[in-house]
């Protein structure tokens, strides 16, 4: 039996949307329900696959297929495809499993051609009605499916309009639109170098065609990276028969939600217009009424209206986007489907849906995307400023939220300008950590350089600042204070404005609003934590920072980085001390100068966190990040620190490596000057012993050391640490517990991480790194060439982003079961960039860690994301 390739909606499975698309099985399940639906058939998924494996060609049976569910859909009209006395007309409409923005545009009127506009014309007895049916169609057509723009069939209206001296589409009568048409198919065949289709077969065939090469154009490839949908799903196509809402008085178009989208009230929203096709409610041409209005139009379609509006939100359990047709005064409903809703929306329809004893709160809790919590807790754009907003360039959403200010090109300059009270925007070829005074004085930070796990990346979703990384189109000249986009120069003081959830760059000061928690947020977080298993931590290096993310619910700290501590002000000429030391002695009289300082951040850290986990990560980077590197920088400095130039900068050079990140950092810091995870240990634990004893917490230090690969490297840095914290403990006469373990962010200690285990108390794999060792690419350096990736399909995501759950996954879970087979109790915990995504965090609950750790801002998302992985997973 040949395989089933097409559909009519009568037929369709409506539970099976991975076959039909959303749109197609529930215009399957509206067929069923005995709702007014114009018929139809959906062009299945699978066929979309097949197209791809054929060598982008529909096969010899899908096209069979289809055609014998046109006979069908005639012999169910009564009407004719191409015919000139009673013409069938279609729509053609894209339908992928999930919503999908970006695909391709509805194509109406499709049947259309020389011969059907005269039939179409005879059976309404409305000429006009059928001339500007055609025209639209050719326009359409021509654009969505030929890509011929738009604007050149625009310019043709504008002309004859002009011509005639009216100013409204409406305002054409039919001679006028005959000559349109004429015009139309001219400036096709101008283009195409053939006539328009006239054979309406051959129109279908090719829309179908251009519905699935849609799923793989560049917007749905960033739009399924951007939410984790793979390209192996495919797209459906619907195929329906025509109704037309501008047909009279006595018809009409609109769309509407059974519950208001922007606040979730229940009540029905939505707009429709008179004598309408759809594109016309979206055009923005003629005013919508409000859809009340429509039970003084036509009382009697108003009641069916409400009626079917109450019976699909009553079936489906949730908020429902409706789109209709009133044709002659019979009403048409042509699709439904979850609407799109922001999150404060979709937070109190989700509570309301469960008082309402219309879902469990199990339900409750998957119904909302945990991303979208990101709208609660950043300022967003204003959502009609935005709309009139031009977007001059684009790059990484690298952390969300939306920020408008002026241009500041040095972090010295932005802090000043912060102080001052102005709203600023840092602008860097990349950021560092000497940037991090200026980065939190900033309300968005943009990049040249860097992706979406760049410093700047890091750091802004750590602070919960709005940043954009990456934009490689920008050309800057820092020195000179300005740079360039999109055909616009920028300088010092001048506006623009930054969305960090699109990654998109505004040219202008585009007015946001503060983002709003309201009681729907606490109940709905509070099921969230009733079934979820895994507990989230936070990446969290100040009190400031632990402070918000415990009003966010974390449960702990798991990274703790201790380098940024050195760059404030009045450390960093100490720690710049400590590193130019010739001898063992003077780095450690340089360390006893940091170690008040650095104990004062952790009793800091501490009281915020009360008894809840902190795991404190020692010294990660490379020396040189603390030293300056131009010549005039090194002078200075040299001045300041009473040394020569020449000597300075021998030190710096010495310092110099090809390949930093992969050189002399982490645990090798403290193999060659032990001195250093020394004092950081006796900080650790004297601060704890500090607030136990003023404040009567119960505290369990945990202290981790960072890029082991071999477990003897780990024993050395544990027996320093464990010296100096149980001499610290004998010095106070207290009892402390405290733990020792390490960071798995080498590919070599996941492999051994049964050895590790046996000195290692606790794992936390840091998956930036083990992602960036496990795939041989720089992240920050990827950027330059993983678009191509995605545009030709060798990658679907960013791997700094998503957790490559084949790879570096398999690297995880593999170190997860060797550590439990040496040591049964150890706690594993993940503190990559990666324990706020939700996919990540699902694989995370699967793999049995016992925590994710992620930036404060990202804290409720991680709770979400987990509750929903332990009930997905039951």
């Amino acid at each position: 039996m040949n395989q089933k390739w097409v559909y009519m909606f009568k037929e369709g499975d409506p539970k099976n949307k991975n076959l039909l698309g959303g749109k197609g099985a529930n215009l399957a399940d509206m067929t069923q329900l005995g709702l007014p639906i114009p018929q139809g058939f959906t062009v299945t998924t699978e066929a979309c696959t097949e197209y791809y494996n054929n060598g982008q060609a529909l096969s010899n049976e899908i096209e069979s297929q289809i055609k014998s569910c046109l006979v069908n859909l005639e012999e169910l009209s009564g009407k004719k495809f191409g015919d000139n006395t009673n013409p069938l007309l279609v729509s053609v409409r894209s339908g992928a499993r999930v919503s999908m923005p970006g695909m391709m545009d509805t194509v109406l009127n499709l049947g259309l051609n020389d011969e059907a506009v005269v039939g179409l014309a005879n059976k309404t007895e409305n000429e006009r009605f059928a001339y500007d049916s055609y025209r639209r169609f050719i326009q359409m057509f021509s654009d969505v499916v030929m890509e011929i723009p738009k604007p050149r069939f625009e310019k043709i209206i504008d002309e004859m309009k002009e011509a005639k001296g009216v100013k409204l589409d409406t305002e054409l009568d039919a001679n006028d639109l005959k000559e349109m048409v004429i015009r139309f198919k001219a400036l096709y065949k101008e283009v195409k170098g053939v006539d328009f289709p006239q054979d309406p077969e051959v129109q279908l065939m090719e829309a179908v065609k251009a519905v699935f090469r849609s799923w793989m154009n560049p917007r749905a490839i960033v739009y399924r990276r951007m939410n984790d949908y793979p390209s192996s799903w495919g797209t459906a196509v619907n195929v329906q028969m025509m109704v037309f809402g501008n047909m009279g008085d006595t018809s009409g178009t609109g769309v509407a939600f059974t519950r208001n989208p922007s606040t979730g009230e229940n009540a029905i929203y939505g707009e429709y217009l008179i004598n309408a096709q759809g594109e016309d409610v979206v055009a923005g041409i003629r005013t919508p009424s409000h859809i009340s209005q429509l039970e003084q139009d036509m009382p009697e379609v108003y009641t069916e209206f409400m009626n079917i509006a109450h019976t699909l939100e009553n079936h489906y359990h949730d908020m429902q986007d409706m789109e209709f047709t009133v044709e002659n005064g019979k009403l048409y409903f042509l699709q439904t489907r979850n609407g799109k809703r922001t999150a404060a929306a979709a937070l109190r329809i989700a509570v309301d849906l469960v008082a309402e004893g219309q879902i469990t709160e199990e339900e409750a809790v998957l119904r909302v995307e945990p991303k979208q919590l990101d709208q609660l807790l950043h300022p967003m754009f204003d959502a009609k400023a935005l709309k009139a907003a031009k977007v001059i360039g684009k790059a990484l959403p690298a952390s969300p939220g939306a920020a408008a200010g002026k241009v500041y090109f040095t972090a010295e300059d932005a802090k000043e300008a912060g102080a001052a009270g102005e709203r600023v925007i840092l602008v860097r070829l990349e950021t560092s950590p000497e940037d991090i005074e200026g980065m939190a004085a900033a309300r968005g930070i943009l990049t040249v350089r860097g992706g979406m796990t760049s410093h700047a990346a890091v750091v802004a979703r750590g602070m919960g600042t709005c940043c954009v990384s990456g934009c490689g189109e920008i050309q800057i000249n820092e020195e000179e204070k300005h740079f360039s986009l999109g055909g616009m120069t920028f300088r010092e003081g001048d506006y623009i404005s930054l969305d960090g959830s699109t990654g998109n760059i505004y040219g202008e000061d585009v007015a946001t609003v503060e983002p709003e928690i309201t009681g729907d947020f606490e109940t709905f977080m509070a099921w969230a934590d009733k079934y979820r298993t895994l507990k989230v931590r936070t990446n969290a290096d100040s009190p400031k920072d632990a402070q918000n993310a415990v009003k966010f619910g974390a449960e702990g700290i798991g990274l703790c980085r201790t380098e940024h501590m050195f760059f404030e002000e009045d450390r960093i000429m100490k720690m710049r001390k400590m590193i130019v030391s010739k001898t063992e002695a003077e780095r450690r009289e340089a360390l006893d100068a940091l170690l008040p300082l650095q104990k004062g951040d952790f009793v800091g850290i501490y009281e915020a966190m009360g008894e809840r986990p902190v795991t404190v990560r020692l010294l990660d980077p490379p020396l040189h990040e603390f030293l300056p590197h131009t010549d005039e920088d090194i002078a200075t400095l040299a001045g300041e620190m009473g040394i020569t130039f020449e000597d300075l900068k021998a030190t710096v050079e010495s310092l110099h490596e090809f390949n930093p990140m992969m050189g002399h950092r982490g645990c090798r810091l403290a193999v060659s000057y032990p001195e250093i995870a020394e004092m950081q240990a006796r900080a650790i634990i004297e601060a704890a012993i500090q607030v136990k004893q003023e404040k009567g917490y119960d505290i369990v230090p945990e202290i981790m050391i960072p890029l082991v690969g071999e477990v003897k490297e780990l024993k050395y840095v544990k027996d320093i640490v464990v010296a100096a914290a149980d001499k610290a403990i004998a010095e106070a006469d207290v009892t402390l517990t405290y733990h020792v373990g390490t960071m798995i962010e080498i590919p070599r200690a996941a492999v051994t991480a049964d050895q590790i285990a046996e000195e290692a108390e606790f794992f936390s794999f840091g998956t930036n790194d083990l992602t960036q060792m496990t795939f041989g690419f720089s992240r920050d350096d990827a950027g330059k060439f993983l678009e191509d990736y995605y545009g030709k399909g060798v990658y679907e995501s960013d791997p700094f982003a998503r957790l490559d759950q084949t790879g570096v996954g398999a690297l995880v879970q593999m170190a997860a079961e060797k550590g439990r087979s040496t040591r049964s109790d150890i706690k594993l915990g993940i503190c990559g960039e990666h324990g706020g995504d939700p996919s990540s965090i699902e694989f995370c609950h699967k793999v049995g860690l016992n925590y994710v750790s992620c930036s404060p801002f990202r804290v409720p998302i991680a709770r979400l994301a987990a509750a929903q992985a332990a009930i997905k997973n039951k």
